[in-house]
């Protein structure tokens, strides 16, 4: 099912002998679109620690009480790399964390995903430029420059092809395969309150210097897309007159 990543926000964690914490944020990677961690705010239970969980560890949510089951113990969380979630996630400590856990490795067979130099990835700045920029230090320091937080993008300018009409307000998930499916844009400061979604897919950029997500979309074909209702249900009816409006190829088969 289609979920609202602001609406996970705050859905209790729950470890196989207690709560862990609260959802916080997401992290995903940007060439693939795909949650690669839930952050969960652990509140008082760890002193306010935040810490990284795959959604392969994630068992079967109770939408009802928000609740999301994970396959761990509370002692194999508090064990676990401490990682700074407010700084960018390096590739060594995404090293550490799977070691720790024995998680799959999902860089692995990618070249974009395994080499942060390799080349220019869709969404615009190359990771080597972006890195460049970064002050110097070792490589295994750098953050990985694929990885963004749900929280630093929400705020984004949306750019079409002629003009910006709003800006990232939400994401819409797949909380089977966790990946991105919808940008929802909110477009009340460029056009009459509106919001739409926008798939990753009709995304050419992500221009971090200017805070953009640039889209092959007209502000026109914006302005009169499917509107999207926040407290509907996002069914695939829907997501066939979205994409049938723009004559865009569907992602299902």
């Amino acid at each position: 099912m289609l979920r609202s990543t602001n609406k996970l926000h705050g859905c209790a964690i729950h470890a196989t002998d207690g709560e862990l914490g609260k959802v916080d944020e997401f992290f995903f990677d940007e060439l693939k679109w795909t949650v690669r961690y839930l952050v969960v705010d652990t509140g008082t239970w760890l002193t306010g620690r935040r810490v990284l969980l795959s959604p392969a560890v994630l068992g079967q949510p109770d939408w009802d009480r928000r609740s999301l089951p994970v396959s761990l113990t509370k002692k194999q969380v508090e064990l676990s790399p401490d990682i700074d979630t407010d700084q960018p996630i390096s590739r060594q400590q995404e090293e550490e964390l799977r070691r720790y856990f024995g998680w799959a490795n999902y860089w692995v067979g990618d070249p974009l995903l395994a080499d942060p130099t390799f080349a220019i990835g869709p969404m615009g700045m190359s990771p080597a430029t972006r890195a460049a920029m970064a002050p110097a230090s070792s490589p295994e320091a750098h953050g990985d420059p694929h990885l963004e937080s749900t929280k630093d993008v929400v705020g984004c300018h949306i750019q079409a092809t002629d003009s910006e009409v709003g800006h990232v307000e939400d994401f819409i998930v797949d909380d089977r395969a966790w990946v991105v499916r919808y940008i929802v844009v909110d477009t009340r400061n460029f056009l009459p309150g509106k919001k739409v979604l926008i798939s990753p897919a009709w995304v050419e950029k992500v221009d971090w210097a200017e805070g953009k997500v640039r889209v092959n979309l007209s502000q026109e074909g914006i302005r009169h897309s499917p509107p999207y209702n926040p407290s509907a249900p996002i069914d695939r009816e829907y997501e066939s007159l979205l994409y049938d409006y723009y004559k865009r190829p569907k992602y299902w088969p």
